[in-house]
């Protein structure tokens, strides 16, 4: 059943059938074809998928993504941010990676993050001299710090999979979350004064202090949501109902720019990201059932422990081959895929799941900016008006710094675990 099941997967992923279907499709095939095994097992097993209360967090943040890109927040942060640093050599590329990491800190989503302020960014750069090229793989790898940083969708999809602690997830990537933002402001600042790019007349101490003003409501945002998780005030589900209400106020009676005919589309977006997320998640629980049921994890786990002994090279297969599928894998099917399957290799290094679930979610942060499936060069390089090929090579510098940041990740488990260890 297993030949059946991976060879039926891989027939539909080459013909490209979406992988939602294809992943229900190989298990009605293997289900069809074993002939003792009743259909109904799987509409069971979906069901059983989709029926977890930390999953509520997902509708939630998504919309709140969605309410916060629409809301006036995104514009306002960059704007303080730029009042602080842009003036600076190679100012507006700090403010781009700042701007990430602030936006990354409401929406949780990548290229919710990428779209959000390199919309704004993009073309400002370029008129302040900027290369254009430069300016699109910025955004497109700053953004991926929207998966790293909490509250992150990948990271509750990961602590559902493997029954791990959200909260201890969400600690977890702040440490990778800001590494990376470091690495990506530190190579920007670098080849910004390296091409002249940035510059300029500083603002005064009360054009800061306006724009200060004008963003402390979405400054709030994140300390409120991450505060109240970390406090013990309301769990990760919680508290992405929270940031859906603090949007709303936000966006449509402090700074009215959204308007009550915008919900509709703002609604009807986060569902359909929703749903199609959650299709995903129910036909690869089915999946998973299939291959829990021929030990095909526990197999797995066997073949690559027999091949070496050691912990540090067993991680760098993992990364290999986990950047390998993040190239034409989405982070969500990565995530829901294959930590079955990996997860009983790592629990036997001792490594621990809240560790690993921060490599993975990094791991598939990367694939973002690698085709053919990169969602974040896609955005970024539409913004731009850029062909993919322009922005495929001017993206390579920015992956050397986060495959660099990886392995750093990998290796020091301090960078992730210090802040959960401090906690406990």
């Amino acid at each position: 059943m297993a030949t059946i099941l991976f060879v039926t997967l891989l027939v539909l992923l080459v013909i490209n059938v979406p992988i939602a279907v294809a992943l229900g499709l190989s298990v009605v095939v293997a289900f069809v074809l074993e002939g003792n095994m009743p259909l109904l097992v799987i509409i069971q097993k979906m069901f059983s998928g989709t029926d977890s209360f930390p999953l509520m967090a997902i509708p939630f943040f998504l919309l709140a993504g969605k309410l916060m890109e629409t809301g006036g927040i995104s514009a306002r942060l960059i704007k303080f941010a730029n009042t602080v640093v842009g003036t600076m050599p190679g100012g507006l590329a700090i403010v781009a990676v700042i701007g990430c990491t602030f936006f990354a800190a409401i929406s949780g989503s990548s290229a919710a993050t990428t779209a959000a302020v390199g919309g704004i960014l993009i073309p400002h750069m370029v008129k302040k001299g900027y290369d254009v090229r430069f300016s699109a793989s910025l955004h497109a790898a700053g953004g991926t710090i929207g998966v790293m940083i909490p509250p992150s969708v990948p990271l509750v999809l990961y602590g559902v999979a493997a029954s791990t602690s959200i909260n201890d997830l969400f600690i977890a990537g702040i440490g990778p979350g800001i590494l990376v933002a470091i690495s990506l402001a530190i190579y920007a600042i670098w080849i910004s004064k390296k091409n002249g790019w940035g510059g300029g007349e500083k603002h005064t101490v009360a054009e800061v202090w306006q724009a200060f003003k004008d963003a402390i409501l979405a400054i709030l945002m994140p300390v409120i949501i991450l505060g109240g998780i970390y406090g013990g005030i309301f769990t990760s589900t919680e508290a992405a109902v929270v940031a859906v209400v603090y949007g709303l106020i936000v966006g449509l009676f402090i700074y009215k720019e959204i308007k009550w005919k915008d919900l509709g589309s703002i609604f009807t977006s986060a569902a359909t990201l929703t749903a199609a997320i959650m299709l995903i998640i129910a036909t690869a629980n089915a999946f998973g059932y299939l291959m829990t049921r021929e030990n095909i994890p526990q197999g797995i786990a066997q073949f690559m422990l027999g091949i070496t002994d050691s912990v540090v090279v067993t991680m760098l297969i993992i990364n290999i081959f986990l950047l390998i599928m993040g190239t034409f894998m989405e982070t969500s099917v990565i995530i829901i895929l294959l930590t079955p399957i990996l997860l009983p290799v790592i629990l036997a290094l001792g490594i621990d799941p809240v560790l690993f679930g921060v490599i993975m979610v990094v791991n598939s942060a990367i694939g973002m900016l690698t085709p053919p499936v990169g969602i974040n060069l896609l955005v970024a390089g539409k913004i731009a008006k850029l062909p993919n090929t322009a922005i495929e090579r001017a993206v390579i510098p920015f992956l050397i710094i986060m495959i660099v940041d990886l392995m750093l990740i990998t290796y020091v488990p301090e960078i992730s675990m210090f802040l959960v260890n401090l906690g406990k």
